[in-house]
């Protein structure tokens, strides 16, 4: 293994999966970690710290960490969200600093940046399509709402120390200048370099200056550029591993409430059939895995989805009358317990929307590491682990995907 990875949440390991694979490098995504990997050029370990408490987040990583350099890896990447999502404690530069210590780096990039998915950096500050950050519904995230777009500014909240920026005209200069670049922010004492990127061609140039760097971060964009730097070194590209066939009944789990999520759930539900699981039904025990199973066993040969997308105001209300965390963990333990019963029964195609339900099914079902397919949306590849047999899934984050994403993915993970 060359390239070792941490991603803070489950979609976003198979997003930079997805990028590393496409690469060239044969890769690999695990949940947890442990023992000896199987062969691969790339590892990367799916994490479920982004909203974790910040100690948890650090130490996890930090093992994770040493899992992969165990492995041989010669460089890290630590990956977080295209839109940043961290509060003003952490995680993002909590566990970055942790990484630079252990690695005794000097400096690391900062760059959620990710192009392909709208998400732009300019002068420090975080565009998605044509709004910025805190223009977006973003701003209302339940967990990490981000209400400034100046990553430098909201990073800074995060760390002990000043953070560096690099800006476009100097990524634009080429290589060469961004590496005198980070020199200088190192040499000034500023170890997190936040670096403009409006382009994938920015993202390859940054790439190919982070050559050398122990600890690389960002959005899964940062990664186009590095599996060139292992190929410069090693030769051409290495053969795709091929990826099991997956056949069998299908269902889409949603868990996620952005706007992008509503649209995708608005879009099946129009023409298949659909279950919304509310909030303060599903806290007050009106609605149970048993009872949802069951309906979903009903619907033969027909692929249902099941979601608890809804708009901000009602999400808040059921946080005020449970808790954030409650009504969250519930959520999270109902969706996993649901993809188990169904894996268990014969389901062998899952969908599923939302980073933190993605990460609640993966631990669930059990799937130690899984083989990256084709890609489906940018950022968002197919999946295929074994469990009884391959299980096919699509892992999406809440703002990923087009509007017919769902029935995309079921045809790609496999056959009916």
């Amino acid at each position: 293994m060359l390239l070792g990875a941490i991603a803070d949440d489950f979609t976003g390991a198979s997003d930079l999966a997805n990028t590393l694979a496409k690469g060239g490098m044969s890769t690999v995504q695990f949940s947890g970690f442990g023992g000896t990997a199987p062969d691969c050029e790339a590892g990367v370990v799916a994490l479920k710290t982004r909203s974790a408490p910040v100690g948890d987040a650090v130490a996890q990583s930090l093992a994770a960490a040493r899992w992969l350099l165990d492995q041989g890896c010669e460089q890290l990447v630590f990956k977080y969200c295209s839109t940043f999502d961290s509060t003003p404690q952490g995680n993002i530069g909590p566990v970055a600093e942790a990484l630079l210590d252990l690695l005794g780096a000097e400096v690391a990039v900062v760059c959620p940046a990710f192009p392909g998915a709208g998400r732009r950096l300019f002068m420090g500050h975080l565009f998605v399509g044509d709004r910025l950050l805190s223009e977006t519904g973003m701003r209302h995230h339940p967990l990490t709402p981000m209400t400034d777009p100046d990553i430098r500014r909201w990073l800074a909240l995060q760390t002990a120390g000043d953070v560096g920026s690099i800006l476009l005209d100097t990524v634009r200069a080429g290589p060469e200048a961004v590496r005198a670049a980070f020199a200088a922010e190192a040499a000034a004492g500023r170890r997190l370099v936040v670096a403009d990127a409006i382009a994938d061609e920015d993202l390859m140039t940054i790439g190919a200056a982070v050559a050398d760097h122990r600890l690389v971060t960002g959005g899964s964009g940062i990664a186009q550029g590095l599996p060139r730097n292992f190929r410069a070194r090693l030769g051409g590209p290495a053969d795709a591993a091929a990826v099991p066939a997956v056949t069998g009944p299908g269902v889409v789990l949603c868990g996620s409430c952005s706007t992008a999520s509503q649209r995708q759930v608005a879009l099946y539900a129009a023409s298949h059939p659909a279950l919304a699981v509310d909030p303060a039904a599903l806290m007050e025990g009106e609605i149970s895995v048993d009872g949802v199973a069951d309906w979903i066993a009903r619907q033969g040969r027909r692929t249902p989805i099941v979601y608890s997308t809804a708009a901000p105001e009602a999400v808040a209300d059921a946080q005020a009358r449970f808790g954030r965390a409650a009504v969250a963990a519930r959520f999270e333990d109902f969706f996993a317990a649901l993809a188990r019963r169904l894996a268990d029964t014969g389901t062998r195609r899952i969908v599923v929307g939302g980073g933190e339900t993605s990460g609640a099914i993966v631990e669930a079902l059990e799937l130690s590491s899984m083989h990256v397919g084709r890609e489906i949306d940018p950022g968002v590849p197919v999946l295929v682990g074994e469990r009884d047999g391959p299980l096919g899934l699509a892992l999406k984050s809440g703002n990923f995907g087009a509007e017919d994403f769902f029935e995309k993915a079921l045809r790609q993970v496999g056959a009916p």
